[in-house]
């Protein structure tokens, strides 16, 4: 079935919404002595029949209730065509759910493929480095999603997609990416069930993460450059699924989109709260005090945050992409600085000028530039259960350096993405006896790109300033730093000036005196 351009142009587009008073959204728990809160986010006009339900417990399948809508957003801003193919999607998946043969296969194949659970380690010295004179601070604890097959909680998800897509007779999936983490993934997925793999990547990030695109195609994937960034991507991507609806299969690597896009990632994300919330019983017989997250569009974040959402006690700090600064107009902090609009079939938080129209993101973290955020993260700013605070691009490399600095540097070189912001948030803990969990996952292209090519003097204003332990390089007119992406030589002339590198090893590089 294919659409016409207008239809897939109404698909894609975007559109500013008013601010008009909505139904104010009702939050109601349930659960038992014996089992984690369940939460549900529910619109009082459309969503009573669904309230009715949550009076079960929650062992029973109907408690599993995942609302097309969040107070005003989500929902479904598609054209018809699609609306049958969605709800085909929706009805498959809350039957493998409920479904104890799919939940069966799919705990093993995160166990013995994927390599779940992933360790909650204790850093003890960087739980040192915040402690004040009198020895108090908080405890740190990181959840290793890193460990994880692949080197990402991208897995998670994919594992369970490809599932549902063999379910539906679907014999190719269609992908976007940005940082390769989803790409690697659905291409690892989907190798292990023998179907056809397409990956959609922004061109950009094709040149900086070359070694996953490498990984992709070695995995049988079949890798597109689109010409922009992963919000380009993700629009190619949709485009190639609807063009083909009968046959594909498109695998949102993000809580983004068209309900049940959003709710089902989350979904399969949230092994990851629930193993938090079962190993902090086991290390200290209590619940984390703090849990902080890096905010892109929000799988990572609601895959940790997603099992604390009824638990008032435990603090949520998702950590955005400040850029050059959120004044600068150059950032990826949709909750900070966006306004409500719709974008790729979904209500939620945007980046958008007067007119309405996408303002560019930046972020040094590669993947994410997407103007846009999850529709859940959305509704839990507004209500005011999550905080939500921004770092900037110089920030996550003085994080990246703090944690080389106390030995991580063999564990955790690979920390490049918005991860390693929250360690900015260690100070204003209130300095007593708490635990706070981070969330991290590895990137090890990212760490070569930004070596040379993803950290330039042009890109990082005023770098050398802001960095003591910062090393100023020169590098030949032409030449490539020894760890970075093989890249044309005309590729390469953007970034012959100045450059700051982690690498003291690196043979084209020098020391100033």
């Amino acid at each position: 079935m294919a659409l016409t351009n207008a239809q897939t142009a109404f698909f894609i587009g975007q559109s500013r919404t008013s601010s008009r008073s909505q139904p104010w959204p009702v939050k109601l728990k349930i659960g038992h002595a014996h089992a984690p809160v369940v939460s549900a986010m529910l619109d009082v006009k459309t969503d009573h029949v669904l309230a009715q339900k949550l009076s079960l417990t929650p062992e029973a399948p109907e408690s599993k209730v995942f609302p097309e809508k969040f107070g005003r957003f989500g929902g479904k801003f598609v054209p018809e065509t699609l609306i049958t193919c969605l709800n085909k999607l929706e009805a498959e998946f809350k039957l493998v759910v409920h479904d104890s043969e799919f939940q069966e296969e799919l705990s093993t194949a995160l166990r013995d493929y994927a390599g779940r659970e992933t360790p909650l380690y204790f850093a003890e010295k960087l739980t040192n480095h915040y402690k004040n004179e009198n020895g108090e601070g908080p405890e740190i604890y990181l959840k290793r999603e890193d460990l994880n097959h692949t080197g990402s909680h991208k897995i998670n998800n994919a594992i369970a997609q490809t599932m549902i897509a063999k379910r539906m007779g679907r014999t190719r999936v269609v992908a976007a990416t940005g940082a390769g983490q989803h790409g690697v993934a659905t291409a690892a997925a989907c190798a292990r069930l023998s179907l056809e793999c397409i990956v959609f990547m922004g061109s950009t990030d094709v040149m900086k993460q070359a070694s996953n695109v490498q990984l992709m195609k070695l995995l049988g994937a079949q890798v597109i450059s689109v010409e922009g960034n992963f919000k380009d991507a993700s629009s190619e991507a949709i485009r190639g699924w609807v063009g083909n609806l009968e046959s594909s299969y498109y695998l949102s690597g993000t809580v983004v989109g068209p309900h049940p896009c959003p709710s089902m990632v989350r979904e399969f994300q949230s092994v990851i709260g629930k193993e938090t919330r079962k190993q902090a019983m086991d290390k200290w017989g209590d619940k984390p005090d703090v849990l902080i997250a890096c905010v892109g569009s929000g799988s990572n974040a609601l895959g940790l945050f997603h099992e604390f959402i009824g638990d008032e006690d435990v603090r949520l700090i998702g950590v955005e992409a400040a850029g050059f600064g959120l004044d600068s107009g150059r950032h990826s902090a949709t909750l900070a600085r966006g306004h409500v609009g719709v974008y790729h079939g979904a209500m939620s938080y945007l980046l958008q000028d007067e007119e309405g129209q996408i303002i560019g993101p930046h972020s040094i973290g590669v993947g994410l530039e997407y103007p846009g955020v999850s529709p859940e993260l959305s509704f839990l700013k507004d209500t005011g259960r999550i905080e939500i605070h921004s770092a900037t691009d110089t920030e996550a490399v003085d994080g990246m350096q703090l944690l080389d600095k106390y030995n991580f540097k063999e564990a955790f070189i690979y920390f490049t993405r918005l991860d390693v912001y929250s360690l900015t948030f260690g100070p204003p803990l209130s300095f007593h006896s708490l635990q706070a969990v981070m969330q991290i996952r590895r990137n090890n292209s990212s760490l070569r790109g930004l070596s040379c090519t993803g950290f330039s003097r042009e890109a990082l204003p005023h770098s050398a300033e802001r960095h003591q332990s910062g090393r100023k390089l020169q590098r030949p007119r032409g030449q490539r730093c020894c760890n970075s992406p093989k890249l044309q030589p005309s590729k390469i002339d953007r970034f012959r000036d100045n450059c700051f590198c982690f690498y003291q090893d690196c043979k084209f590089l020098r020391f100033p005196n």
